[in-house]
């Protein structure tokens, strides 16, 4: 029975980054910044998965995501450490969002307290993705920034553009989902 549970596990992680990669594939043809990012639908799949798996579901989905992006997507790659930086890491960390992930699960039947966690799981995993996206920007993209303007304050002005409007965005869509489809992140 164990192994039939992490097979599940397993297929579940892929079949939700396959669909987060997916998602993020049809965001790119609407909206694509200069050197890098957009504002995505492929983040809600990782955070279903963090609310359905708890850490290590979310952890997964984000890093396969992220390679998926390296392997068959469209990635914007400098330099080795970029790619790391602002595809595995910075994917990856969405799933800390599963860190509410039993607090989710146990106010599915209070609809306004899992909408304010939903909303604060979401920021957890955007903020976290947009710190390693400033950090990125910072070491890997300094030559883009207006004269005399601090490197960290225009990737954090950059980096804002696109993740605030994929928090919203993301949060609006998890909350939408979870109100009329709970049993998603429910397991028998």
């Amino acid at each position: 029975m164990q192994v039939n549970q992490r097979l599940l596990f397993l297929i579940e992680v892929a079949m939700m980054a396959a669909l987060a990669f997916l998602l993020d594939l049809a965001s790119g043809i609407f909206f694509k910044m200069p050197q890098g990012g957009t504002v995505s639908l492929g983040m809600i799949p990782v955070f279903i998965m963090a609310f359905r798996r708890g850490l290590s579901g979310g952890l997964l989905t984000g890093l396969i995501f992220g390679f998926l992006q390296v392997a068959i997507g469209n990635p914007s790659v400098y330099h080795p450490f970029q790619a790391f930086l602002d595809y595995y890491l910075a994917f990856t960390v969405v799933g800390f969002s599963g860190i509410l992930f039993k607090q989710i699960q146990q106010s599915l039947g209070n609809r306004n307290r899992m909408i304010f966690l939903i909303i604060l799981a979401a920021f957890i995993g955007n903020f976290l993705r947009y710190i390693v996206h400033v950090i990125g920007g910072a070491i890997f993209f300094a030559e883009y920034a207006p004269d005399g303007m601090p490197v960290v304050l225009y990737s954090l002005g950059y980096n804002a553009t696109y993740m605030i409007p994929t928090l919203i965005v993301s949060a609006i869509i998890c909350c939408l989902i979870l109100l009329t489809a709970p049993r998603l992140v429910t397991r028998k």
